[in-house]
């Protein structure tokens, strides 16, 4: 004869007279009172998730600096063996300071020389700007590469 384990005293299983889902439901913990507990952690879950997300948006929407910059390439010129003259225009806020990479390239676009150029502030919103760039070997082009706000 077989013995089987006796209930807990905690979950007390259903009557033998129950239907056979019913059992099983107690046995592995398909309770209607789990059922409430996994929908209370879903409803907090998706509560923080929200708080979460608006906090990430106001924190972006305001903490974010509203200076724009806009580079435009007006050309080259000039160029010799040992450099090239870049013009390029800078839209900024007045009053910002700007710092620019210059580039020059070669036939086969590996660079040939490069400077650094520090903007000043100005009243202007556009300004416009012409630099030399000295380079190792004869350049085809001169660009500005990057502009930044330091």
């Amino acid at each position: 004869m077989t013995s089987s384990p006796a209930p807990s005293a905690a979950a007390p299983l259903p009557s033998s007279s129950s239907a056979p889902q019913a059992r099983l439901d107690a046995r592995y913990g398909r309770t209607p009172r789990d059922g409430r507990r996994v929908r209370t952690v879903s409803i907090i879950a998706a509560v923080a998730f929200v708080a979460v997300f608006a906090a990430w948006v106001v924190w972006g929407g305001l903490s974010g600096t509203n200076a724009s910059l806009e580079v435009r390439e007006l050309g080259y010129r000039d160029a010799t063996p040992t450099s090239v003259t870049v013009q390029w225009e800078v839209s900024v806020e007045p009053g910002t300071e700007v710092t620019c990479a210059l580039q020059a390239l070669n036939g086969s676009f590996g660079i040939v020389g490069w400077r650094i150029v520090e903007l000043g502030a100005a009243e202007e919103r556009t300004r416009q700007f012409t630099e030399s760039v000295r380079t190792s070997e004869e350049p085809v082009t001169g660009l500005p590469y990057r502009c930044w706000l330091p």
